[in-house]
């Protein structure tokens, strides 16, 4: 046999096996004239290409360009063009050679299999797949592929029940977002893109996010721009929204003087601090201008609403009315901080809102609701001028409660946030105190230290079996997110690290099928973050997300590494506080102290059943002082005589 080494682990490859599939491929494989063989030839390339040292070798007898030539006539059935184009995209995958190296034929063909309205889904599932390589690889192609594929055709793609092809389009769909200009990123997205009839996969929830994300990123520029208050255009808009307020006499039949007090005092009455020059309370990014915009948006769509706000706050005491125009710029940043408006999407998040896709303008809807809650709140608080900051704190509370309990419309989200009232949120707000306050008495915290040891080797424990069970980890390349796939499991006797790379809808494979293996006797180190090699590499590309997420272990006196990307933050705590356990570690993960205060707390809970209602002193009771005499105490030695 032949043996080659790979991250220090010797791999076997059968040379008969080898020599015999190479003797075929030149001699009866890729140019044999039966089609049965070029079949099962190609289909034996797609499975070998994924090994490197044999891509290097088929690459530099120009194996490759056969596929290329293979496709670039599109002769074939279905399925050998399927093998045909996996086998090239796995090739391709190893970065032995360039993407810009393939003609304008070769893109134009790949970009019809896609924009084809009848087509085999296996074909447009890998072409989909080499289009995003394409655009994530060179400027150059993005252009090229961009001018072949249009956006109608790729949300066509995501209309389909197939959950393979959505993914695949959608994940084209954000290269081609996040490639192009600020100019090219508008997209408007109607709430039947998606037709999948299970749940969103974790690949799919990924892409909606980033598709959410790029998408309210627009908004970032009129964030980040202060009002100019020589702009007559936004002059205008600030007198417009004065006007739609209030039934003025005309301003041609009054002084200058006349005018400008008129105006300060309506835009007073509007909310603004700087009446006479209100342009000045938008100076002040973020919101800027996007403040702007959505007091604007409220005005003009829903005109009746926006008269009886200001209108009614007109009519109150002055301390009592609710600001208008300082509540808006308020508002809006709050939303800005809560759809997390201009921070870039991160490689690995899925926290998305189903409420994005069912509405065409989500900030500025959103507002409309939220600003008409606000005022509705102000009045349940009978707040003051004095207590805005403490309004603005409980409509923060109400959207975040609302938006975490993921709304699909924006009817269903102003219904929720409308019954979560201020009586509702102060009954939250009071039983959290009270558990908090409950907890945290000195008894009680005496009697959580005694329990801690046995839950800490409670969660010890669920660890090692959560690594026995093992977790799928993906390979996040600069090229594409998606495909790669490795698992990794403990062995039952808490020994061994068994691992190796595995298909697409792999569930929980076997310890027998996974090939590489670690003692765990051997592993030296856990390493986190930016101290892991593979982010050492890449110095400069990861993001903080992926960089929360990645660890790695060292084995073999610190020369080599096994490194991994966790899918999730929980995830990775799970994984790096099993590797300390087994090195004889302290556990140190967030995750791990939320654990251990729940199970803490449960445990109290059932502790402290038969003094429910009793207080619970701070301290113990004093002792009291000695009696003056002990006269009372019976002398047992005098009775035994």
């Amino acid at each position: 046999s032949l043996y080659y080494y790979k991250n220090d682990h010797i791999s076997f490859v059968y040379e008969g096996l080898r020599l015999q599939f190479i003797f075929v491929l030149h001699l009866y494989g890729i140019q044999s004239s039966d089609s049965g063989v070029r079949c099962d030839s190609l289909k034996q390339l797609a499975s070998v290409s994924t090994d490197v040292t044999f891509a290097q070798e088929f690459i530099s007898r120009d194996g490759h360009t056969l596929l290329v030539k293979i496709v670039e006539e599109a002769n074939e059935a279905p399925v050998i063009m399927t093998h045909t184009l996996t086998s090239f995209m796995e090739l391709m995958d190893h970065g032995i050679v360039s993407w810009e190296n393939l003609s304008s034929v070769f893109i134009k063909k790949i970009a019809s299999f896609v924009n084809a309205k009848v087509g085999d889904a296996s074909i447009q599932q890998v072409s989909l797949d080499i289009l995003e390589s394409m655009v994530l690889s060179s400027h150059s192609l993005f252009l090229q592929v961009k001018h072949e594929i249009t956006l109608e055709r790729l949300i066509t793609h995501l209309q389909v029940t197939n959950q393979q092809i959505q993914t695949k389009a959608m994940a084209l769909l954000m290269a081609l977002l996040q490639t192009a200009g600020d100019a090219d990123r508008q997209v408007r997205l109607q709430s039947n893109i998606i037709h999948s009839s299970g749940s969103v996969g974790d690949e799919m929830a990924h892409y909606l996010y980033v598709l959410q994300s790029v998408t309210l990123n627009h908004l970032e520029p009129r964030m980040r721009t202060p009002l100019d208050c020589y702009s007559p255009e936004q002059r205008d808009i600030l007198h417009g929204l004065r006007q739609a307020a209030f039934e003025t006499e005309s301003d041609n039949s009054l002084s200058t003087e006349r005018r400008r007090s008129l105006c300060a005092k309506e835009f007073k009455k509007l909310g603004f601090s700087n009446n006479s020059n209100p342009g000045q309370d938008l100076v002040r990014t973020p919101p800027g201008l996007l403040a702007l915009d959505t007091m604007f948006y409220f005005a003009s769509r829903y005109p009746d609403a926006y008269s009886r706000f200001v209108l009614e706050n007109s009519s109150r005491e002055d301390k009592h009315e609710c600001p208008f125009a300082r509540s808006s710029i308020q508002l809006t940043l709050i939303l800005c901080d809560i759809l997390r408006i201009g921070e870039p999407p991160s490689e690995t998040g899925s926290n998305y809102h189903p409420i994005f896709f069912s509405q065409d303008r989500l900030m500025d809807e959103l507002f409309c609701v939220c600003i008409q809650l606000l005022n509705k709140t102000w009045k349940e608080m009978r707040a003051t001028q004095e207590d805005f900051d403490k309004v603005m704190q409980v409509v923060r509370e109400q959207i975040t409660r609302t938006l975490s309990t993921k709304p699909t419309s924006l009817e269903l989200f102003k219904n929720k946030v409308n019954a979560l009232n201020y009586s509702e949120i102060l009954k939250l707000r009071q039983t959290e105190r009270l558990h908090q306050e409950e907890t945290l008495a000195p008894p009680v915290l005496e009697l959580k230290e005694r329990l801690k040891p046995e839950l800490l080797e409670l969660i010890r424990q669920q660890r090692l079996n959560r690594l026995c069970q093992g977790t799928l980890f993906r390979k996040i390349s600069s090229r594409r997110r998606q495909d790669k796939l490795w698992y990794c499991r403990l062995s039952p006797n808490h020994k061994v690290l068994h691992y190796g790379d595995v298909e697409e809808d792999t569930d929980n494979p076997p310890i027998e099928t996974l090939q590489e293996k670690i003692p765990v006797a051997d592993i030296k180190a856990l390493l986190t973050g930016k101290d892991c090699p593979h982010m050492k590499e890449n110095k400069g590309k990861q993001t903080k997300e992926v960089l929360d997420l990645a660890f790695s272990i060292t084995y073999d006196v610190e020369e080599y590494s096994l490194n991994f990307i966790a899918s999730s933050r929980t995830d990775f705590c799970l994984w790096t506080d099993g590797l300390s356990v087994l090195l004889g570690r302290d556990m140190s993960s967030e995750s791990m102290r939320s654990e251990l205060e729940i199970l803490l707390s449960m445990e109290i809970k059932l502790r402290l059943l038969d003094l429910e209602n009793v207080p619970i002193p701070d301290s113990a009771p004093p002792v009291p002082k000695p009696p003056s005499n002990y006269n009372f105490c019976y002398d047992f030695s005098q009775a035994e005589q």
